[in-house]
């Protein structure tokens, strides 16, 4: 995770922020009206492209336009010994290379004419190769944690697929590169002393892009969820700061010290810093466990951040700190070494510090500036714990259901599985109620509507609440109704997808997955019960009369074996078919 040493906040929007003071041989110029940023240091040139736009700028529905850009823009340059590579964060996305100068300018000039000109005959393979590595990607712990604080939107998009790579247009893709990838949203670094020669850049003039505004889909925090990560995970919003920084430290070592080496509960035990805007940054902690120590992990998670919050923080735990970040200073290429945070910096609008002002400001930092950044992360904690609550820690769990009180008005829709859940079609509305409570997804605050073309809907809000809207699954949903839900959904939020294969259409458990997803008619079922009725009462008698044959049998003088085993074999197959006809009827909830 990234680490930052600043106590400085930005001027206002409305205002220019003020201009970073350069540090010591960190030098700003700019290259084809592209700010650049140079500082020499030994062995191979390493240069980064920076453009202020990631999955934050996005849409749900146009998730993986980004990425879609930059494999692009990288297509042209095939299988090469250089070391480049790309990278799509929430904020920003990269271009970066290794290599001699000359190495460095043709890969530099050739991604900049890549996003002047981009390669859409490559569009279509592009897209299967961004689902393959979607499917084969591991998500981190902390994976579904911006999904529950932010919703369906801006930074909370990172929890989710990258619905836009089904059905984005070439022109779609185009014009998200004309629009943020230009020279105004771009800022450039190489570890050199100059700019090499034969450089290239030339993009289209644009508008620098200003930072995603941040939402919230919690009403209340600190709050919990639950979860099965392998472990506790937590993060917080706090103030980007020198102060946040050391905390981090302190935590991530308290952590370690009680989980893993006092307790011996886990193996990883950790927290990061990372920012989010110009203000602000999160920390993340984590801690992993085995199922049967998750009651212990969570106590002593809970347990080390009380104790920072409480203000019991030892002085050596910040000087160890401390002593930590003052050693990034003394290294040679101190100033190379900080190219790609002072570049984002001026990307984003927050103020870079010299080495001298970041020692001072690491020396000003206070055992009560810690309990303070403490107390910060705390008031807007969200934790996810395995598979229990945290309201005894004084956590409130994340809303579970939709708070809206509009019309419920509609069509309404009983489900074909369990009679108590109820789907409502309505004109600005679907709503799904169950005996626990309701989910709702308006129209006018739908984040992505999936279509397919055997009806299924899916839904969800840009609370990150989802409904799967599915005719197989519901009584009476007819194709007018889904023309309602249809017409009520922005078009910028539907998403056209490809058949689904005959077995990957949802059909009612209950019925035992009858074709057309329908129950038993109520003839079939009266049919059905009269037929067990009549064979049970059959089998019972033939019954009687079988068990009084076979004692006369055996009350004989002499009693004739094969006589016996027909009588059994009288009796097996009439008890069998009332037994297959009565479990038949269980598993069809008949």
């Amino acid at each position: 995770m990234s680490q930052e040493i600043s106590a400085h906040r930005p001027a206002p929007a409305s205002a220019p922020a003020p201009g970073p003071t350069p540090a010591p041989g960190i030098r700003e110029t700019e290259v084809d009206g592209i700010r650049t940023v140079l500082a020499a240091a030994p062995g191979p040139v390493t240069a980064g492209l920076f453009f202020r736009v990631g999955v934050a700028d996005e849409t749900l529905a146009t998730t993986g336009v980004t990425h879609l850009v930059e494999h692009l823009a990288l297509h042209r340059h095939g299988v090469s010994d250089l070391h480049y590579n790309g990278a799509t964060a929430a904020t920003y996305t990269l271009f970066h290379v290794t290599g001699t100068p000359e190495e460095v300018t043709t890969y530099l000039n050739g991604v900049c004419a890549a996003l002047r000109d981009l390669p859409m005959e490559r569009l279509e393979t592009e897209r299967e190769i961004l689902r393959t590595e979607a499917a084969g990607r591991r998500v981190g712990p902390d994976h579904q944690l911006p999904l529950w604080r932010y919703g369906a939107q801006g930074y909370g998009l990172s929890s989710y697929d990258e619905l836009g790579v089904w059905h984005l247009t070439a022109e779609d893709v185009r014009d998200w590169a004309r629009t943020r990838f230009t020279r105004d949203n771009a800022v450039l670094w190489i570890t050199a002393n100059t700019v090499p020669e034969g450089l290239d850049l030339a993009l289209p003039a644009g508008t620098p892009q200003p930072l995603p505004a941040p939402t919230s889909a919690l009403p209340v925090t600190p709050a919990y969820i639950t979860g099965h990560s392998g472990g506790v995970v937590l993060n917080g919003i706090v103030r980007r700061s020198t102060a946040a920084t050391l905390f981090t430290e302190v935590l991530s070592r308290a952590l370690f010290t009680d989980l893993r080496q006092k307790g011996g509960y886990s193996y990883t035990a950790e927290a990061g810093y990372s920012p989010r805007d110009s203000d602000f940054a999160t920390i993340t902690a984590f801690a992993d466990a085995l199922p049967k120590k998750h009651g212990a992990v969570v106590g002593g998670f809970v347990d080390a951040l009380a104790r920072l919050r409480a203000g019991t923080i030892e002085q050596s735990e910040l000087d160890s700190a401390r002593a930590k970040f003052l050693k990034q200073f003394d290294a040679p290429d101190v100033d190379a070494s900080r190219l790609p945070s002072y570049a984002l910096n001026l990307l984003t609008g927050h103020r870079n510090l010299t080495p001298d002002e970041h020692r001072a400001e690491l020396a000003a930092v206070t055992l009560d500036d810690l309990r303070e950044v403490a107390r910060e992360l705390h008031a807007t904690a969200l934790l996810q714990v395995p598979g229990r609550g945290a309201d005894w820690a004084g956590l409130t769990e994340a809303p579970q259901w939709s708070t809206w009180t509009g019309t419920s008005a509609g069509s309404r829709h009983r489900s074909l599985e369990d009679d108590s859940v109820l789907l409502t079609v309505s004109r600005e509305a679907v709503s799904l109620t169950t005996t626990a409570g309701t989910v709702v997804v308006r129209y006018d605050a739908c984040a992505a509507m999936l279509v397919h073309p055997d009806g299924g809907r899916h839904l969800t809000g840009l609370d990150g609440f989802q409904i799967r809207v599915e005719p197989t699954l519901y009584k009476d949903l007819a194709p007018n109704r889904l023309a309602v839900i249809d017409a009520g959904v922005p078009s910028s939020a539907v998403i056209p997808m490809p058949p689904r294969a005959p077995d990957r259409v949802p059909r009612p458990e209950r019925h035992g997955g009858r074709p057309g997803g329908t129950p038993p008619s109520k003839g079939a079922r009266l049919a059905r019960t009269a037929l067990i009725w009549l064979s049970g009462t059959a089998t019972v008698i033939w019954g009687l009369i079988a068990t009084v044959a076979m004692l006369m049998e055996l009350d004989a003088p002499n009693p004739d074996p094969v006589t016996i085993i027909l009588i059994w074999l009288l009796i097996v197959p009439p008890l069998a078919l009332l037994i297959a006809l009565r479990k038949g009827r269980d598993k069809r909830g008949g």
